[in-house]
């Protein structure tokens, strides 16, 4: 078996920084789509409520019902 270095990983350097960068990629990506996608829930519903609590009125939703069920029909 032929010796692969001193690297704890057994990779070579080029291997490890081959590895580095896709790692650092897809960390990066992960963090990107987190970030959207925490902001997007705090768009719908923020994480402290305001004085009035989370009261959601159902004439949105109601509305909501009405036209998928127009569009589906």
């Amino acid at each position: 078996m032929a010796d692969r270095g001193t690297s704890l990983s057994g990779l070579t350097d080029q291997e490890a920084k081959e590895f580095h960068g896709i790692f650092m990629s897809s960390f990066i990506l992960f963090t990107v789509v987190a970030i959207i996608a925490h902001f997007l829930v705090w768009q719908w519903r923020p994480w402290f409520p305001g004085p009035e609590g989370y009261g959601m009125t159902l004439d949105g939703v109601q509305g909501l019902m009405e036209t998928v069920k127009n569009v589906f029909v």
